[in-house]
C-alpha cells in the first residue's frame, strides 16, 4: 500500500513557504509522501525543500494590483488552476490538503473542497490574509501561529505556533553572547522581498554610532538587488565592515551569531527570532494587509523581547538611539534574549504534524 499523500499549498513568500517547508520535512520523516502545490514564485523557494517533495506548479493569480486586463484574467487563471488540481487529485488522492495562505493556495484548497478531501489551514499571522479568511469557514480546522488570531466567529482554531525549518530548530536556544567591548554582529533582514527602508535608514544609523562601537561592529545586511550598491557604499563611507547580499542561505547561523537583529515583523521571522532567542528592533511593514505585522510585533514588544519602531518613526537618528540602548546594555540585551526564548513555541512543527495526522485519519 502506498504511503499517504499530503498536499501542501503555499504562496510564494517566505512567510508562507518556510512553515510549509517545516511541515514537509517532518511529514516525510514520518513516512508520508508530500507534494507542494504553488506558483512559479513559490517554486523558487522549494529549491531548499527536501528532494523527496514533489513539486506541482499550478496557475494562480491575484485580484490585487495589476491593470484591468490582469484583473479580468484572474478568474480564468484561477479556474484553470482549480481544474488542473482536481485532475491531479483524482489521479493520486491526498489524505489531507494543508494551505498556508497566499493566492497560489486557492486551486488546491478549492479542488480538495470539491472532492471532499480533508482540509487544514495554517495561519501564521495575528490577522489572517485574504485567502485564509476566504477558506477559514470551509476547512476542518485553522491552526494558528500567532495567538490570539482574529478569525470569523464560529471557526474552530487551535494554537500550534509557527513551525520553523530544521536548520532553525537545530540552532534553538543557541547561547547568546551579550554586547560589549568585543566584536559584535548586527543582522539586518528585510523580509523575503527585501525592504528599501532598511537600506535607506540602517547604514546611516550605523554611521552615526560612536567610533568605538563602530570598530567592534560587523553588519550582515539583506538588501534588495536595486539597493545593493547604495547600502554597500554607505557602509564603506562609514568605515564599517558590512556584508551586504540579496539573500542569505545561512540565516540560522547568522541569527545565532547576532547580538542584535533589525527586521520586519513577519510571522516566520518572529518564529526564528524566538526559537533562537535574539533581541530585535522590529519595523512592521506599514502596507501589510490589515496591518498584520504590527499585530505580530505586539507580543514581543509587551514581553520585552523587542523594540518596535513604526515606519513613520524609523529614522537614522531614532534608530541610532535604540541601537545604542541595546548595544551598551549587556544585561538588558541578555534579558531581551531570554524574553524572546520565553515566547518561542519550539514544538510548533510537532503540534502541526499531530493535528494533520489526526485530521487525515478522521477523513478516512
Amino acid at each position: 500500500m502506498d504511503a499517504p499523500l499530503l498536499v501542501i499549498a503555499a504562496g510564494g513568500t517566505g512567510g508562507h513557504m518556510f512553515p510549509a517547508q517545516a511541515l514537509a520535512e517532518a511529514m516525510i520523516a514520518r513516512g508520508w509522501r508530500v507534494k507542494l502545490s504553488t506558483d512559479e514564485r513559490g517554486a523558487r523557494y522549494s529549491e531548499r525543500y527536501p528532494e523527496a517533495v514533489a513539486r506541482e506548479v499550478i496557475p494562480a493569480a491575484t485580484f490585487a494590483g495589476g491593470g484591468l486586463v490582469a484583473k479580468a484574467r484572474a478568474p480564468f487563471s484561477i479556474g484553470a488552476g482549480v481544474w488542473r488540481a482536481v485532475r491531479s487529485m483524482r489521479r493520486d488522492r491526498p489524505a489531507l490538503v494543508v494551505g498556508f495562505g497566499g493566492y497560489p493556495t486557492i486551486p488546491a484548497l478549492s479542488a480538495a473542497e470539491l472532492l471532499k478531501i480533508p482540509r487544514l489551514l495554517h495561519e501564521q499571522n495575528g490577522v489572517p490574509g485574504k485567502v485564509n479568511r476566504l477558506f477559514a469557514e470551509r476547512v476542518g480546522t485553522v491552526a494558528c501561529g500567532t495567538w490570539p488570531t482574529t478569525l470569523p466567529e464560529g471557526v474552530e482554531a487551535i494554537h500550534v505556533g509557527n513551525p520553523v525549518r530544521a536548520a532553525i530548530a537545530h540552532r534553538a536556544a543557541a547561547p547568546y553572547i551579550p554586547p560589549g567591548d568585543h566584536p559584535m554582529k548586527l543582522l539586518v533582514l528585510g523580509g523575503s522581498q527585501g525592504a528599501r527602508i532598511m537600506s535607506q535608514v540602517v547604514p546611516r544609523a550605523v554611521a552615526a554610532l560612536p567610533d568605538a562601537m563602530k570598530r567592534n561592529l560587523r553588519v550582515d545586511h539583506q538588501a534588495r538587488e536595486e539597493d545593493y550598491d547604495y547600502a554597500t557604499e554607505l557602509y564603506d563611507e562609514a568605515g564599517v565592515r558590512a556584508h551586504v547580499d540579496t539573500f542569505f542561505e545561512d540565516v540560522p547561523d547568522r541569527l545565532a551569531d547576532a547580538q542584535l537583529v533589525i527586521a520586519r515583523a513577519g510571522a516566520s521571522t518572529l518564529a526564528d527570532l524566538t526559537v533562537i532567542g535574539r533581541p530585535s528592533i522590529l519595523v512592521p511593514y506599514a502596507a501589510a494587509a490589515n496591518d498584520h505585522q504590527a499585530a505580530n510585533a505586539r507580543g514581543p514588544a509587551e514581553a520585552g523581547a523587542a523594540i518596535v519602531m513604526p515606519e513613520g518613526m524609523f529614522t537614522p537618528e531614532s534608530l541610532r538611539e535604540q541601537m545604542e540602548t541595546v548595544l551598551t546594555n549587556p544585561q538588558g540585551a541578555q534579558m531581551m534574549s531570554r524574553a524572546a526564548l520565553g515566547l518561542a513555541v519550539p514544538d510548533a512543527t510537532e503540534r502541526l504534524v499531530e493535528l494533520a495526522e489526526h485530521m487525515a485519519g478522521a477523513g478516512r
